[in-house]
């Protein structure tokens, strides 16, 4: 079977600005990856190339094998997306947005409601958009991620203006979807990415740092908690790679 996601050379520029520089790395099912770096590191670029809202400036991108240049309708299929801030329609309420969104991925009425559940927002439903809390607005996000039951999911921030039991909720889901799928989440919570994921990989000016397991990352960097690993690969100038 071939990766699921496969980056190759990957570059993405804005002008003077390179916001990935260069980068490769592969993913294979059941695998959980929590992508790290500080603000301005790539995470959020890398993710929308990776589902096909950015195109990028030089490099490859593949999904299950092909080409998401040359067969983008076939990545879509089977990428969820949550992006940062979780783009919603304001003025829809909760399940006619849901709604729509089954429709256009040709989901059915079961589906729908095992997103729904899973999210935990059945309170919430009827309510428009706009008048949802934060973490309503994250959950409703995240449900939507999940409809077509994507073989790939990419999650940036999921747990953003959750509560902690909330967290825990959304975090033990990610755990158990990643035993059958590919989940690439960014995060700027450490703890998450001790907590639920298989690999970490730490970005910095847009390179990779670091990519292994936390027990790996931890040996190769000499540092004893990933804090350390975190604040010494992207403050000094070094790489460690598995």
């Amino acid at each position: 079977m071939p990766n699921s996601i496969e980056l190759l050379n990957l570059t993405k520029k804005f002008g003077t600005l390179t916001a990935v520089d260069n980068l490769s790395f592969c993913a294979r099912s059941g695998e959980i990856i929590a992508l790290l770096g500080p603000n301005g590191a790539g995470k959020s670029t890398l993710m929308n190339m990776i589902a096909g809202y950015l195109s990028p400036s030089s490099g490859q991108i593949k999904i299950l094998g092909s080409d998401i240049s040359e067969s983008p309708i076939f990545a879509r299929q089977n990428i969820g997306f949550l992006p940062e801030g979780a783009p919603l329609y304001p003025d829809m309420n909760v399940i006619s947005f849901l709604k729509y969104m089954a429709e256009l991925r040709d989901v059915g009425k079961t589906r729908l409601e095992e997103v729904i559940s899973l999210a935990k927002i059945t309170e919430v439903i009827n309510c428009k958009i706009e008048t949802l809390s934060k973490g309503y607005l994250r959950r409703v996000g995240f449900a939507q991620s999940l409809l077509s039951d994507p073989l790939i999911l990419l999650l940036d921030e999921p747990t953003d203006g959750l509560d902690p039991n909330q967290k825990e909720h959304i975090r033990q889901l990610i755990f158990n979807m990643g035993k059958q799928k590919t989940i690439l989440i960014s995060t700027h919570l450490l703890e998450e990415a001790e907590t639920i994921s298989s690999r970490i990989i730490i970005l910095s000016q847009g390179k990779i740092k670091a990519d292994g397991s936390l027990s790996c990352i931890l040996r190769q960097s000499r540092t004893t908690s990933l804090e350390e690993a975190f604040k010494k690969l992207t403050t000094i100038e070094q790489d460690f790679t598995r």
